[in-house]
């Protein structure tokens, strides 16, 4: 049984998939490829890839619908790669859920480290236990040990990289996390000076957690400092009380 990471990469260039497949496979990970959307699902469905590599235009099925299509049928890892180098498109591409975003042409090198890196992401199983409270009137719950977050006691839906963002902050409640701390922590160490990452999914949380994203009470900015997630000490509570506790 193979344990090697299994990558799908989709481009309708064959000259960009014979590049894909040949770096990654002297860093040690399998491939399988696609020149199109609705063959990429077919495999998909087949072979139950670890993480994808998609092109954002493609003539039958275009990157972001086929990242929406793979994700439903299950949790998925996606890397974006584009001709489109703007940092509108980088940041629409973010914005829609990709978990990593390279423009075309790329180092083939790099390429691989960002796979490497997002998968460590995915796989990331470290958390502190417990619930934090948020301090804005506790509307907003984080349950670290069950990966839930509730606001106003109702469930709100959050992306892979948006639970990860979420929880190394609600790790350390009250706490000043330095940008480059946060981006090597929760993205890797080859991220530490990619702060639109930061502004785009702080932006996200913002839009699902804050009453008013325009003036945050829960995830505070500390402009070219870093983060904070406004919890007292006194308001995190083991798992087990909290879901004890009266409604």
């Amino acid at each position: 049984m193979n344990s090697e990471p299994l990558v799908l990469a989709v481009d309708d260039e064959k000259a960009i998939i014979n590049l894909i497949k040949t770096e990654l496979r002297e860093q040690g990970f399998r491939v399988i490829t696609a020149t199109g959307g609705d063959e990429a699902l077919g495999l998909a469905d087949e072979y139950r890839p670890d993480i994808a590599v998609l092109d954002l235009i493609m003539p039958d099925i275009g990157g972001l619908e086929l990242m929406r299509r793979l994700r439903e049928r299950r949790p998925l890892p996606v890397i974006v790669l584009t001709a489109m180098g703007a940092s509108v498109d980088k940041i629409r591409g973010l914005e829609l859920g990709a978990d990593d975003y390279l423009a075309k042409p790329f180092d083939p090198q790099e390429l691989a480290a960002r796979v490497r890196a997002v998968l460590r992401r995915a796989g990331n199983e470290e958390a502190r236990k417990g619930v934090v409270v948020m301090a804005d009137n506790g509307r907003v719950e984080i349950d670290l040990d069950r990966r839930i977050v509730r606001r106003d006691r109702e469930i709100v839906g959050l992306s892979r990289t948006e639970w990860l963002l979420l929880q190394y902050l609600a790790s350390n409640p009250g706490k000043v996390m330095l940008n480059n701390q946060v981006l090597s922590s929760v993205w890797g160490p080859e991220y530490r000076d990619e702060f639109q990452y930061l502004r785009v999914w702080v932006f996200r949380l913002r839009q699902k957690l804050e009453e008013n994203p325009a003036t945050p009470r829960i995830i505070k900015t500390l402009p070219g400092i870093g983060l904070m997630l406004s919890a007292d000490e006194s308001e995190i509570a083991p798992a087990e009380e909290a879901a004890a506790a009266p409604a």
